[in-house]
């Protein structure tokens, strides 16, 4: 048997020590934290960096506000529309044709181009010259409601 091997008996407990409590105890004197010096003394701070300017006040801050609940929209134009086959467009159709990211959950049409026949364009939002080129070209563009977000924890 060596000295590491030793265990204390089961449902032994060890009395913490108590430092600070006179010479003749052990622990007295400085108590553990050596001499002198800020950390012998009193607390420190988590972020103190020994009077150098704190990280965090030295660092340039970020202008301006963004909305945490704010819709990010994938955006297709009209141009891209022109060239799918069907008369019948919704967002599906768009993911597989590669035009809208996956993690895009709403999708928007925006007007650049110009439309040659009559589709029927299911998105979740349209600019204003987007649905008026659609319906000129006897075309219809039906808005879709948006999926309700899971509640966050």
């Amino acid at each position: 048997m060596k000295a590491h091997d030793l265990k204390p008996a089961p449902g032994s407990h060890k009395a913490r020590k108590r430092v600070g409590r006179g010479e003749g105890s052990g622990g007295g004197k400085t108590a553990g934290r050596g001499t002198k010096g800020t950390r012998a003394r009193g607390n420190v701070h988590l972020f103190f960096e020994g009077g150098q300017m704190p990280l965090a006040r030295r660092v340039p801050k970020l202008k301006g506000f963004r909305p945490p609940n704010r819709k990010v929209y994938g955006a297709v134009n009209l141009v891209d529309l022109e060239q799918l086959e069907g008369d019948d467009i919704g967002p599906d159709d768009l993911r597989r044709a590669g035009l809208v990211k996956k993690r895009d959950k709403l999708v928007k049409v925006l007007g650049d181009g110009e439309l040659t026949r009559a589709l029927t364009v299911k998105a979740h939002a349209f600019s204003a010259v987007a649905r008026a080129k659609i319906e000129g070209a006897g075309g219809s563009a039906q808005i879709l409601q948006a999926e309700p977000e899971k509640a966050r924890r």
